[in-house]
């Protein structure tokens, strides 16, 4: 059988990209070559509980918020969300906490009130992040002629704005405090990206009751419903062109599936190794592709918690042990810097069962280590693990005095265990660096030299879930063509099945 769309890769840009095709009335096919799908939305089960391994929280999706449009055509507003605080952000640098406020007008007034010589630049701040959140959705408007992204702000360091912004350093790291969802760089952060990670949440910030597996089912569900088909353990090892055009995806296990349109939404590195003999796909491409470095990853500590132990806080908790946010990774001391995520109570009652703890770690805490595999690590690597882990906890008990005395299991997972289940390049949790000095790899295509191959996924516009989310609109105009996407954008065909 020859599909009409075949994508390699189950994360939540693929899966995505397959619920709009397919939903269009293609045939679509999905090959995983892991045991699930989702990606970095998969989650794992000790003991009768599911643990997330990267969703936390998600922005945007409040009616009238881009992605409450776009969730709503995914089926996926009919999940259990549940809207966090209105302070949804607390940041605990030393000894002072302070709060992100949902609302544009909110956020800059409950930061105006620590900081007031800085109102004005907060409130031009304000605007800018909502600017940049309309602007978005706006590109791909058919009437707006050419896609442009805002030049200014890709080429434009994060850094140096904000510290040209704001006169107080103790603000620029406040406001930089909630950005462990993104890799913060001095030399090299694109002001695009960072303004990117914070819009959407200020917007409206939500969790899930529950894992974000409960994403992948529905949107594996409803590709099937449509006629398309999700397929695991299909490994691709060679994307076959043919007269210039790829014309099927081989797999390990010999199965060879025909298609029209190919979609990659593994790292575009992998996805270039995967074309092995190509008329178009020239060296200079393939090298380019493989150069550009990735983003750290994370080092993440699952906590169990003992029964009517903790009471559930509706908020995130970020906390550093001192100023310094945007390079505290680099230091070679104990953890300083973490993020402190509860899961929201599933049996009705005020306490939560599981915890979270997250702080980046650089693959180069990992390189001791690289050639080995889960479960084979050896006992030095157990060791950093627990040292890590006890490192983590120290710092959340800062902000959640007790927590050690209320933990009945822990477990600990580093960027070598994203890249060995989820097949991520060192680990790497938010996909390919962008830099503003380069502007071509800051936002990449989703076009590739095989005039049938696209990418999607967080390696080339935008990461995180309402990022990937936009970007797997993008990938989907080139198939269907813009005019289609933004009617679902603009709710002309927004209706759940």
């Amino acid at each position: 059988m020859k599909y009409d769309v075949v994508v390699i890769g189950s994360g939540l840009g693929g899966l995505e990209c397959a619920y709009i095709l397919s939903r269009a009335g293609l045939r679509v096919l999905v090959l995983e070559q892991g045991r699930q799908p989702g990606g970095c939305l998969q989650s794992y089960r000790r003991r009768g509980l599911a643990y997330d391994t990267g969703f936390h929280y998600v922005g945007g999706l409040d009616e009238g918020q881009p992605l409450h449009t776009v969730f709503t055509y995914l089926g996926l507003m009919q999940l259990p969300w549940q809207r966090l605080d209105h302070e949804f952000d607390k940041v605990t640098i030393g000894q002072r906490t302070f709060a992100f406020a949902q609302g544009y007008e909110d956020f800059t007034a409950t930061l105006a009130a620590e900081f007031p010589s800085e109102r004005p630049a907060l409130g031009r701040y304000a605007a800018l992040l909502r600017r940049m959140s309309e602007q978005e959705l706006d590109l791909l408007n058919p009437r707006a002629g050419k896609t442009v992204w805002p030049s200014r702000l890709v080429e434009t360091s994060a850094w140096q704005y904000l510290n040209e912004t704001f006169r107080n350093p103790l603000l620029v790291d406040v406001l930089s405090g909630t950005s462990l969802k993104m890799e913060l760089r001095r030399d090299s952060l694109p002001l695009f990206t960072f303004l990117h990670g914070q819009s959407s949440f200020i917007e409206s910030s939500w969790r899930l009751k529950g894992d974000g597996a409960l994403i992948t089912d529905r949107l594996v569900r409803g590709i099937g419903q449509q006629g398309g088909q999700v397929v695991c353990g299909a490994e691709v090892v060679e994307l076959v062109e043919k007269c210039g055009r790829l014309s099927a995806a081989v797999c390990r296990d010999g199965e060879v599936y025909e298609g029209a349109v190919f979609i990659s939404d593994v790292h575009p590195g992998q996805t270039c190794k995967l074309v092995k003999q190509s008329e178009r796909m020239k060296n200079a491409y393939r090298h380019r592709m493989a150069g550009l470095p990735n983003t750290f990853g994370m080092f993440t500590v699952s906590l169990r918690m003992k029964p009517r132990a903790l009471e559930y806080f509706n908020y995130n908790r970020y906390v550093y042990a001192h100023p310094g946010v945007w390079t505290f990774y680099e230091e070679e001391e104990p953890v300083s810097g973490v993020m402190v995520a509860c899961r929201v109570p599933e049996d009705g009652s005020r306490f939560t069962s599981q915890v979270d703890l997250l702080t980046p770690m650089p693959w180069e805490r990992c390189m001791p280590w690289s050639n080995t595999k889960v479960g084979g690590r050896g006992e030095d690597y157990e060791a950093m693990k627990r040292c890590v882990a006890d490192e983590c906890i120290r710092l959340a008990e800062r902000v959640v005095p007790g927590l050690r005395g209320w933990v009945a299991e822990c477990y600990a997972s580093t960027p070598l265990t994203y890249r060995d289940y989820i097949g991520a390049p060192e680990g790497t949790a938010y996909g390919l660096r962008k830099d503003y000095r380069n502007p071509l790899a800051a936002l990449l295509s989703v076009r590739t030299p095989v005039p049938n191959l696209f990418l999607t996924g967080q390696n080339l516009m935008l990461h995180g879930v309402y990022g990937v989310t936009m970007t797997a609109l993008f990938t989907c105009a080139e198939v269907l063509g813009r005019e289609q996407i933004w009617n679902i954008l603009m709710n002309k065909k927004g209706v759940e099945i």
